[in-house]
């Protein structure tokens, strides 16, 4: 029997999209004019996965993921103001200026980066599993990575590790369909990613992540029999951006047909179609909706311009703490 989602989520699950989509939209504008620099990865095309998965969690469980990490941390709390000073690299982000567009990080949100070193986060989420399942608490971590992550050697290891220690942790490979330029089919004869669990008696399943309704039920699922002490689980998520890997990516190496094939797919608009046809919410209400989200991308760009560059003094800080690493000399 399928799930029945109230209006309320639904409304949740379009502004938390149409935020995301937004505010990458705006960090690529200005990349254009070089208000940001550096890498630059944007989300756009993968607002559901995300959407999903914060309405099949609590605020307690942690998410990590790898460098296209903007639109993770605001659902998972961390201000629009704060993100977009760090992509300015202004000393209020939310890794003080210091980590930009691929390490983004809030401790208090539950929010564990943002890893710049392609399947590095793999390891630390398996980590982080093993310290909630070590403190004895209910806590689940979902660790996300690309198609390309998914050919590292970590991943096997982990793998291995996480069944054997049974750790409460939730794999979700984000498949968008490119390691950068190069497609899932030129790189692996396992063109069925999930798959990879099997190895390890790991349970795995494919979802469509253009829907936010197919990525909560089973992000629920996955979550609940970490919760009960049932050890892992690996989700495919089947995806697609928009844009290309990153700002510098002009994407010559997919077709005009594919990418339209997808964008009829888009989460938002499905979203918002349901809200009008099956709950009968007004062009008013999505225009406050909208409205609200555009003043949240416009204060935050604002914030990020006014606010300080990181001093000189902050070079060597955030490195090592000397209390507690004592043999460390100046």
């Amino acid at each position: 029997m399928a799930t029945k989602f109230s209006k309320e989520t639904y409304l949740y699950w379009y502004e938390l999209m149409l935020l995301m989509r937004r505010f990458e939209e705006k960090a690529g504008q200005l990349y254009g004019m070089e208000k940001i620099r550096g890498f630059c990865h944007l989300y756009i095309g993968q607002e559901a996965i995300v959407a999903g998965c914060m309405t099949a969690t609590t605020p307690d469980d942690i998410f990590i993921t790898a460098y296209r990490d903007h639109a993770m941390a605001i659902a998972k709390g961390v201000s629009a103001k704060s993100c977009m000073a760090e992509l300015f690299g202004k000393a209020t982000g939310c890794s003080k200026g210091k980590g930009g567009s691929m390490h983004f990080f809030g401790i208090k949100e539950n929010f564990f980066g943002g890893h710049g070193i392609v399947g590095a986060q793999i390891g630390t989420g398996a980590g982080l599993a093993f310290a909630e399942r070590y403190k004895d608490t209910q806590n689940v971590v979902l660790c996300f990575f690309g198609d390309g992550a998914a050919r590292q050697g970590m991943l096997h290891e982990v793998f291995n590790m996480a069944m054997l220690w049974k750790l409460p942790v939730v794999f979700i490979c984000e498949n968008n369909n490119y390691a950068m330029g190069t497609s899932v089919a030129r790189t692996s004869n396992v063109l069925d990613i999930y798959k990879l669990a099997d190895a390890y008696d790991m349970p795995g399943d494919k979802v469509n992540g253009m829907v936010p309704e197919d990525v909560h039920n089973a992000v629920i699922r996955a979550v609940k029999r970490a919760r009960e002490k049932g050890g892992p689980t690996l989700l495919e998520v089947k995806t697609y951006r928009y844009k290309g890997h990153s700002m510098s990516d002009p994407a010559k190496y997919r077709t005009k047909e594919e990418m339209e094939e997808y964008k009829l797919q888009d989460p938002i608009e499905t979203t918002l179609h349901k809200l009008k046809e099956e709950y009968k919410i007004s062009e008013q209400d999505i225009e406050a909706i909208k409205e609200r989200v555009k003043a949240q991308v416009e204060e935050a760009v604002k914030f990020a311009e006014e606010s300080p560059w990181p001093d000189d003094s902050e070079v060597y800080k955030d490195v090592y703490i000397q209390e507690d690493y004592p043999f460390i000399k100046d």
